[in-house]
């Protein structure tokens, strides 16, 4: 391999007898790497997100083995190294909030080291974007591999989904329909094997979203963790990386306008997570690739929701992978022109002709596009005074009762307000109020936090209520569900329309014509902005240079000054 004649990017660090070179091979010679390790082959980075903090990860050391067996038998040598694993399940107080920290060390750490292509190890939620951010803005040729699902959650001999379930039991505690002893006893029977949620949440959605993309192996979505197909879909990435350095595939080749056209439809072909909408409108400003939130709403408008899976449907991944898997998906939509065919894939053939040998096992999981589980899928993008840089809903997960509905809105402040104020028997609330939660955006939280699906007050979950209107400037979990209208822009730290609602205001949703409208004079909203101020800085730290820096919902969220690739130029000498 040392002969071709283009030189490896690794090459500028073990290629020649200088004292750089020498420095750099007999340091890593102490693991035990032989001479014609430096020979020129490809150095292919393994990028570990394991932890045992991050649950969904933590079976990434096995993985990560895998992964190296398969770049060895391709010639190339494989080399691991860490990533800041974000957790959604134990970090505080989100784990969105250093998304953006994460891809900048991702970044930095390819940039920095000698290598000519990487492998991503994600699961939990936010470990995909931010390592695909973070690759997307140097753009040596890359690879993701995801951890898989959960196997599905069993309890009493019920079917039961992460998170979604979560929520379920939590507001039939609540209620009074479920003892704690209960409730507790659910804990191991949801989480029973290594893996991320099971449900369509944001780890699985985000795994959908990098097989749409092309960016993973087919196959990649849904493959329970524990399944050893699993592994086996690991070791064969080991081997494409190799091939994709030596044909020089990378990112920007694969992830282009028609890819992330492609990631949008699948997203309302599967009730995916809102929170794509962030995390690709965030990569897609890494690529330069034109995106924006009317393009999501343009695009999903009209996609059927064919995936039977919680939270919008019965089943979960497990059942989703015999059923045949995201290949089916992709199959479907193709047939019914929803596609692009014709986009590449890291296996360097086109979509078309990867899925075109998909069977599905079980219509009743993924459904034929004759009998969709929701006609019109996809996210709805709502505009109007109170988000006029828009707001987001997921309509198969949402009551279509109240999908136009108007009603008084129940004010709080910020996610304190709100647990000291929801279960108080003075709380003037019913059925029709409209919830509206402040301050939990990407400033304001600051992090923007999955905690827009609130809670229903006890009194109302007593008489029978599942479901009201709220709205926020937050995120929910992928796993929630409800009418619930999420990521309004401007959020209310940043002076929106969101800061000025008070009690009593009319608002009304109305998602067939993506309205979302308060009911209060300019006059009016004039007076009370001049009574506003925006909320103080942090004082010093990582959390006064996010808020500092960080965009809107709209814009994926992201830093200012990360927006971009900015290549993979080989830095100067350490010696």
């Amino acid at each position: 391999m040392g002969g071709e004649s283009r030189k490896r990017r690794s090459q500028h660090w073990f290629g020649g007898d200088d004292k750089d070179a020498f420095i750099h091979r007999s340091w890593m010679k102490n693991q035990g790497l032989t001479d014609d390790s430096f020979d020129g082959r490809p150095v292919i980075g393994i990028c570990n997100t394991w932890s045992e903090l991050t649950p969904c990860n933590a079976h990434f050391r096995q993985l990560a083995e895998k992964v190296k067996h398969g770049v060895l038998q391709a010639g190339g040598l494989p080399v691991e190294f860490p990533a800041m694993s974000l957790g959604e399940t134990n970090m505080r107080p989100t784990a969105m909030l250093f998304r953006n920290l994460a891809a900048m060390e991702v970044e930095e750490s390819i940039r920095a080291h000698p290598l000519d292509g990487v492998v991503l190890l994600v699961g939990c939620d936010k470990t995909t974007p931010a390592l695909l951010m973070g690759a997307a803005s140097v753009g040596l040729p890359t690879l993701v591999v995801s951890g898989g699902p959960m196997l599905n959650g069993r309890y009493r001999d019920e079917t039961i989904g992460s998170g979604t379930h979560v929520w379920k039991f939590s507001e039939a505690v609540r209620a009074g329909q479920m003892s704690t002893t209960e409730f507790r006893q659910a804990e191991g029977c949801m989480s029973r094997s290594a893996g991320h949620c099971m449900t369509m949440g944001t780890a699985s959605t985000m795994a959908s979203m990098v097989e749409a993309l092309g960016i993973a192996m087919p196959g990649n979505a849904a493959i329970p963790a524990v399944d050893s197909r699993r592994y086996a879909l690991a070791q064969l990435a080991g081997r494409r990386i190799v091939e994709m350095v030596e044909e020089d595939l990378r990112p920007a080749q694969i992830m282009t306008r028609q890819a992330f056209e492609n990631a949008i439809r699948v997203n309302g072909a599967i009730g995916g997570s809102t929170n794509a909408v962030v995390h690709l409108l965030a990569l897609a400003g890494r690529l330069g690739v034109p995106l924006t939130l009317d393009d999501w709403d343009q695009l999903g408008r009209d996609v059927p929701t064919l995936l039977n899976l919680m939270p919008s449907g019965q089943y979960l991944m497990e059942d989703f992978y015999y059923a045949g898997g995201l290949p089916v998906i992709l199959q479907r939509l193709l047939a019914a022109g929803l596609l692009h065919g014709e986009a590449r894939c890291v296996t360097g053939r086109s979509m078309a002709e990867e899925v075109q040998h998909a069977e599905c096992f079980n219509d009743a999981v993924i459904r034929p596009l004759a009998q969709p589980l929701v006609a019109q899928g996809g996210i709805a993008v709502l505009r109007g005074n109170l988000a006029p840089g828009g707001a987001i809903i997921k309509p198969s997960a949402a009551s279509p009762k109240l999908m136009q509905h108007k009603g008084r809105a129940v004010v709080f402040e910020d996610i304190e307000h709100y647990k000291a104020r929801i279960d108080d028997p003075a709380l003037e609330i019913d059925q029709d109020s409209v919830m509206v939660l402040k301050h939990c955006g990407p400033k304001g939280y600051p992090g923007m936090a999955e905690v827009g699906n609130m809670g229903l007050p006890k009194k109302l979950l007593a008489q029978g209520i599942t479901d009201m209107v709220r709205i926020s400037d937050a995120r929910m979990s992928g796993t929630a569900y409800g009418t619930v209208v999420l990521h309004a822009v401007p959020e209310a730290a940043a002076g929106g329309t969101l800061a000025l609602v008070q009690d009593g205001d009319l608002i009304e949703l109305d998602v067939p014509n993506r309205t979302l409208v308060l009911h209060v004079s300019d006059d009016e909203l004039e007076r009370r902005r001049a009574g506003w101020a925006p909320p103080a800085l942090p004082a010093s730290g990582y959390l006064r240079l996010y808020v500092e820096h960080v965009m809107q919902a709209d814009q994926g969220a992201d830093f200012d000054f990360l927006v971009g690739c900015r290549g993979d130029a080989v830095p100067r000498e350490s010696h």
